[in-house]
């Protein structure tokens, strides 16, 4: 499978894609071919090794995610797409279920498949949202929503900002 890479810290230049092997769902994993996927700016910082927020913020960053090149190479964190297969533990997804989720700081999402553990920050997506609409949509109030069935308080509007 293709994905875009980060072998080493630096501006946009410093990313290519690059084949690396599709990764095999474990028993308690869904498989996502991944459809859309939002560049962050935690992306961008983490690219960066937050060079921009000053030396010391830099240092903590390359501590955290890797001291000459990130650990994790393929970054990514929030993105949608359709399960493709699942482990045999999981009974929440099927293939052909239109997913969204985030991954969070273990990123991966910047690639043609991703394989998450069923019980992790991964959800349904509305039927109001498109992929990419899901793709862009951080693991904020929609995700918690779609995740208990549309059943917390909301203030006024909410619904209407997370429909746009």
């Amino acid at each position: 499978m293709r994905a875009v890479v980060c072998s080493r810290y630096g501006g946009p230049d410093v990313l290519h894609i690059e084949e690396v092997d599709k990764p095999v769902p474990r028993d308690d994993e869904v498989l996502v071919r991944i459809y859309a996927v939002a560049v962050t700016r935690a992306d961008c910082a983490t690219r960066q090794a937050n060079r921009n927020s000053g030396r010391g913020f830099e240092l903590v960053s390359r501590a955290i995610f890797g001291l000459r090149r990130p650990r994790q190479p393929i970054l990514g964190g929030d993105f949608s797409g359709v399960v493709e297969a699942v482990g045999p533990a999981v009974r929440e997804f099927a293939a052909g279920d239109e997913v969204f989720g985030s991954t969070g700081f273990r990123f991966g999402a910047y690639a043609e498949y991703i394989s998450r553990r069923a019980s992790s920050r991964i959800t349904r997506m509305p039927q109001h949202l498109s992929r990419v609409e899901a793709g862009g949509c951080p693991a904020g109030k929609v995700f918690r929503r779609s995740r208990d069935g549309g059943h917390e308080h909301e203030e006024p509007g909410a619904r209407e900002v997370a429909r746009r």
